[in-house]
This record gives C-alpha cells, structure tokens and sequence, in this order.
C-alpha cells in the first residue's frame, strides 16, 4: 500500500512526514538540507521511490490573509519540480508555532536543532490533511 508524504519546505531545510500504511497518522520522517534543489528533489524522490509515495502534500505558507506571498510561491515552484506525483497543497499558517509548542510540552530543546520543528511541522501539514481526507471519506459512506 502506498504512503502519503508531507514536505513543509523552508529556505534552508524541507522538513519529510510519512503516513502510516493505512494512511491515517502522520508520522516524523527526517530533515532535507536545502543545499540546492536539485539535491532536495533527489532525496525527497528516494523516499518517495523507498515508500511507494504517490501524493505529496506540500505545505502553502499563505499570508495571515489568505494571500499567496513569496515563501508560498517558492513553496509552489520548488514542488513543480516534484514531476510524476499528485501534489496537493495544504495551508500550513502557524503550524512552525503549533510544532515548538508541542516540542515544548514534550520538554525537547528545538532551538539549537531547528530541524525538530520542521520534522514537526511536516507532521502536522500531513496529519492535517489526513483528517480532513478522512472526514470526506466518512461523510460520503454516510450519504
């Protein structure tokens, strides 16, 4: 069965999440350097290629109003070159600060390792969109 990946990607590192099997629960993978794009899409594609990976749920940094700015759009440019998956875009506002809120409850020193918080990050894009995926499953096996 195939995974689902979460990429929440930032100028210096992308941070990876990995569905379950079952694609129900988002689940910490590693960091990817950004060190160029060319090196991230290869490691992002080994994963994928290692997880039988067929959407990527990219996360989209939108403005505190909706707006598309330039960390969205680079965000958007950076997954055209993710070429042979279903990308789907997830809004991620202040899911940095949702992650360093869990990593502090769980007593994790983040600030000397930032790549925690992007791991986390990448988690909740992906769990975010595995709830609302699954939402639309139950409601239609309702109908």
């Amino acid at each position: 069965m195939s995974k689902i990946l979460g990429l929440d990607i930032g100028t210096k590192r992308i941070g990876v999440a990995l569905s379950d099997p079952m694609n129900i629960i988002a689940q910490p993978n590693c960091a990817i350097i950004r060190k160029n794009d060319e090196y991230a899409i290869q490691k992002i594609q080994e994963i994928c290629n290692n997880n039988q990976v067929k959407i990527i749920v990219v996360g989209l940094p939108k403005n505190m109003n909706g707006t598309i700015g330039s960390q969205a759009q680079d965000c958007i440019e950076f997954s055209k070159k993710l070429e042979g998956y279903s990308i789907v875009y997830e809004d991620e506002r202040l899911t940095s600060h949702q992650a360093e809120n869990i990593l502090r409850d769980l007593n994790k020193k983040y600030t000397k390792d930032k790549k925690q918080v992007d791991i986390k990050s990448a988690c909740i894009i992906l769990q975010q969109y595995l709830d609302r995926r699954d939402k639309k499953w139950q409601k239609k096996t309702k109908d």
